[in-house]
């Protein structure tokens, strides 16, 4: 019997440009991730930043495709037809403008809500059949933002200090209901992790 594998996604655009930028919550958490298990990400033949977490049988692949968001599903098929990962070992980390800052949601498939990273996942897999980790980023008007701003100019510029901390906060028990995600209770990682508050 070989390990079981599950490819863990965090979205965002490459360079530094943007790299505390709302958007990039997801490369965010993962190098979060990464700093716990003293991991340092390389780049690999999937046009990804990749790094990999051992436990038993177990590989957790980290990875932060280097395709921009618009592209990021590219990438994604990329490694997932070639180690022939289900979808239901798939786990996407991105921002949701339509939730609260800091709120965070566990869900597997629906659309894309408007997202051009899992919109471009979703029609490079065939299937909106992953699960996907939204962690709220808010809308114009959040956390003292200017009402008026353009949706796109929020969430390509960085977080505000206190933002990202509120963001951050929310790590610990993110990481916390992921163990049990990874070792196969889908249903009590879903219920932690969305009464995260």
């Amino acid at each position: 019997m070989g390990d079981e594998q599950f490819a863990l996604f965090g979205l965002g655009n490459p360079g530094s440009k943007y790299e505390l930028s709302r958007h990039n919550v997801g490369f965010i958490f993962l190098d979060w991730m990464a700093s716990r298990q003293a991991l340092s990400f390389s780049a690999d033949r999937h046009q990804c930043l990749s790094a990999e977490i051992r436990a038993g049988r177990m590989r957790i692949s980290l990875l932060k495709p280097q395709t921009f968001m618009n592209r990021s599903g590219r990438a994604v098929a990329s490694f997932v037809n070639y180690y022939a990962i289900e979808p239901g070992n798939i786990l996407v980390v991105h921002d949701d403008i339509d939730m609260a800052i800091g709120r965070i949601k566990l869900i597997r498939g629906g659309g894309s809500g408007g997202h051009n990273g899992i919109r471009s996942i979703t029609s490079e897999l065939a299937t909106p059949d992953f699960y996907r980790l939204k962690i709220g980023v808010g809308r114009p008007g959040s956390g003292g933002t200017p009402e008026q701003m353009a949706v796109d100019s929020y969430v390509l510029a960085p977080f505000l200090p206190q933002q990202r901390e509120e963001v951050e906060s929310r790590f610990d028990e993110i990481s916390q209901g992921l163990d049990w995600f990874f070792g196969g209770d889908m249903a009590r990682a879903q219920t932690h992790i969305n009464s995260i508050r």
